[in-house]
């Protein structure tokens, strides 16, 4: 080029772009010359353009269908009916919002969340970070086996422990997959995801609930009841996951996205778009399932067990109720459905472990034996449980382990927020000023609201608890200097300065050559490229 321009380019939110602007373009043999008011780009239907882009939300979305949310939505419609139905829409809103910026950091950095934090801090709080990652991928894959347990014993009436035990071997066979490929999985992933809705449409279609009442939980806020707070908490709580943050900035690496800004900005519109539908999806699956549970609970002359039921409401207790109100064929759909969430779920989970491993040590292993590390910790607890309690104590372990996601959430939450709008990240492509504030805003509530729900959780328990006064004392010892510390390392993290800069301009070709590598015919023999994160498809062992 004989002279370069630099234009900056509005786009969505308002963020600028750079971009290259030839003023004296190169004279090309007219039998190859491009006409630069004609984009052949324009030329391939746009849907084929975005089903190229299709998966990831989908395995992404399953963080919202999860067992532990399913557990949930089900105590909201049984204590509140259709009362926090609104909670369920703002919160998918949030999570749209909070998964386009994990997308968007992998688009644009062609790094996922881990690998960026392993480049940014220090070594103790890089080790700190992945533990804190792990942990949190097994509290995720607690909900998913146990899940996947009561499905197994309402279908087959199996014991759950023996349920428990079946749910490595399964999901070993279905990331058997991988080797054709990840889009296969993220297939097979959508396609659980649609037999999940079909189930909860299906029970929907039983219940029959007023359309009148649904509509006015849905836009008219309300908390009514003494535990309404609580449950709402609990229903945000449980939405955006810690490792779903890391998965959706890796899982976006896998497609071929060109290293230009037109390049970029189509990449990160379509993986909104289909995050969106991905999103909106699940959105319905919650609505059915609360309105499924407040519809039998809050119904006319219901009998004793019943109430009881809807009173203690699980995973488990929930099959028993559908199949006494609807009948059997109820309680099977049911089962299917939570058996469709489960493997599902420890699909994603797996994933988001391989990633983060790899990420923040660079460690590469085999997909089965990561897998088969994940399956064996997370099956531990869940056996031993299961054993010795029964359903009841496997249902009170999700509990727990939705405790530690509330917990572990700001360590992954936070950093995407900084690095999304840093400019050592993200370069000319960081969030605009308006986007800052939102997303900044929508973090720190969701951060509060976890912290604001462990802490009074702790501190009810502390009081109604029937420990002797020295063990409640000894316990404040301990407890409370870790939330101290805990308080401090949010603290660290959201206001330590970003020092490593990672970004990388994008290539800049002359006008013609740019066009032809966005329409995906690249003359490789010059140097044209399109980056590609295949070790994201398949991670190995080292050789």
């Amino acid at each position: 080029m004989d002279a370069l321009e630099l234009q900056s380019q509005a786009n969505i939110g308002g963020s600028k772009r750079i971009v290259a602007v030839d003023e004296n373009p190169p004279s090309i043999d007219e039998s190859k010359q491009f006409d630069l008011d004609h984009d052949p780009q324009e030329e391939k239907p746009g849907w084929r353009k975005f089903l190229s882009f299709v998966g990831p939300g989908f395995l992404v979305s399953m963080a919202y269908l999860d067992p532990g949310n399913l557990e949930t939505d089900l105590q909201a419609g049984a204590n509140h009916g259709y009362e926090l139905l609104w909670i369920i829409l703002i919160g998918l809103i949030f999570a749209l919002i909070i998964q386009s910026l994990a997308a968007n950091l992998g688009v644009t950095t062609g790094r996922h969340l881990s690998e960026l934090c392993k480049a940014e801090y220090p070594k103790y709080v890089k080790y700190s970070l992945w533990l804190l990652a792990e942990v949190a991928v097994i509290a995720a894959d607690i909900p998913e086996v146990i899940g996947t347990a009561f499905a197994l014993n309402i279908l087959f009436h199996i014991p759950v422990w023996v349920g428990v035990l079946c749910t490595g071997m399964s999901t070993l066979l279905l990331l058997g997959l991988q080797k054709y490929g990840v889009r296969k999985l993220e297939l097979l992933v959508s396609v659980l995801v649609f037999v999940m809705a079909a189930c909860f449409f299906a029970e929907l279609s039983y219940v029959k609930p007023p359309a009148k009442d649904v509509l006015k939980g849905l836009f008219v806020p309300k908390l009514k009841g003494n535990s309404a707070t609580a449950d709402a908490i609990a229903l945000l709580g449980a939405l955006v996951m810690p490792h779903n943050l890391f998965l959706h900035s890796a899982l976006v690496l896998s497609r071929k996205v060109p290293n230009s800004v037109r390049g970029i900005n189509d990449a990160c519109r379509f993986f909104l778009i289909e995050s969106g539908f991905a999103l909106f999806v699940a959105f319905l699956i919650n609505v059915a399932i609360v309105s499924v549970s407040g519809a039998v609970c809050s119904g006319g002359n219901l009998s004793q067990g019943t109430i009881e039921s809807c009173n203690d409401l699980s995973l488990d207790s929930a099959s028993f109720l559908l199949k006494n109100v609807l009948g059997r064929s109820s309680s099977t759909i049911y089962a299917i459905a939570l058996l469709a969430s489960g493997q599902s779920s420890t699909i994603t989970g797996t994933y988001a472990g391989q990633f983060i491993m790899q990420g923040f040590l660079d460690l590469k292993m085999k997909k089965w034996l990561r897998n088969l590390m994940t399956r064996c910790i997370a099956i531990t607890p869940s056996l031993i449980v299961s054993i010795i309690g029964g359903s009841s104590g496997a249902g009170r372990l999700i509990i727990i382990a939705s405790m530690i996601l509330s917990f572990e959430l700001p360590f992954a939450l936070i950093p995407l927020l900084k690095f999304s709008s840093s400019t050592t990240k993200m370069g000319p492509y960081k969030n605009s000023i308006y986007i800052i504030v939102i997303s900044w805003i929508l973090g720190l509530g969701i951060i509060g609201i976890n912290i604001y729900y462990l802490s009074t959780g702790f501190v009810g328990w502390l009081i109604h608890n029937s420990l002797p006064k020295v063990g409640n004392v000894l316990i404040g010892i301990l407890v409370f200097p870790l939330m101290a510390v805990y308080i401090l390392a949010v603290i660290y993290l959201m206001f330590r300065k970003d020092t490593v800069d990672t970004f990388e301009q994008s290539a800049k070709h002359d006008p013609n050559t740019q066009l032809h590598m966005e329409d995906g015919n690249l003359n490789r023999d010059h140097g044209d490229h399109i980056p590609h994160r295949e070790d994201l498809a398949d991670i190995p062992l080292p050789e």
